[in-house]
């Protein structure tokens, strides 16, 4: 299975790319799409370039599936909202390639790739590194999306070994609190 690991931004969306077969990781990809060529007022040119190039990557490397981290609220709620467009331009690219998209938070693949949420950037970069036997330290936009990647690979071996288990279904009604689902 080939996994699209997306790190939304709204200067540079980061993009990893890795090849899951049995327990095994391989690197495939990653990049950033950026848009700093663009004026920063211009802002529905820069969620052109998101999606455009969140497209190119989807055509290029041909994922099963995608995962794209949830933002979090921000201190500035302006901040929010824009890093909020970006994400959802390349959502809407991922599906309008026809990929099935999973979601997890910054501290869901800090968890799973380095063992505890709050783990700084090069503690996540050293780990992807390691994990994928990397020659070198990806970006650190790459090395999130590579992050968030690696996590789907192991989460979702674990979703689908429960879902074979025992039958799943939706629920009916939501709890929400602070704005999430539980």
């Amino acid at each position: 299975m080939r996994i699209l690991g997306i790190d939304p931004g709204l200067q540079r969306t980061g993009f990893g790319v890795v090849e899951v077969e049995g327990a095994r990781l391989a690197y495939v990809a990653s990049g950033t799409v950026s848009t700093l060529e663009v004026p920063r007022g211009d802002l529905p040119a820069r969620l052109k370039l998101i999606f455009d190039g969140v497209r190119e990557v989807v055509a290029t490397y041909a994922p099963d599936c995608a995962v794209a981290e949830i933002v979090f609220v921000n201190v500035n709620p302006q901040s929010t909202l824009l890093l909020g467009q970006a994400r959802g331009a390349a959502l809407a690219a991922l599906v309008a390639g026809g990929l099935p998209v999973a979601e997890y938070t910054a501290l869901q693949m800090k968890k799973s790739i380095v063992g505890h949420g709050l783990a700084t950037k090069p503690q996540v970069q050293e780990m992807v590194r390691r994990l994928l036997a990397l020659p070198g330290l990806p970006g650190k936009d790459a090395a999130d999306a590579l992050g968030l990647a690696i996590a789907h690979a192991h989460a979702s071996a674990s979703l689908a070994a429960m879902a074979s288990a025992t039958p799943l279904a939706r629920r009916a009604h939501a709890q929400y609190r602070r704005g999430r689902v539980y």
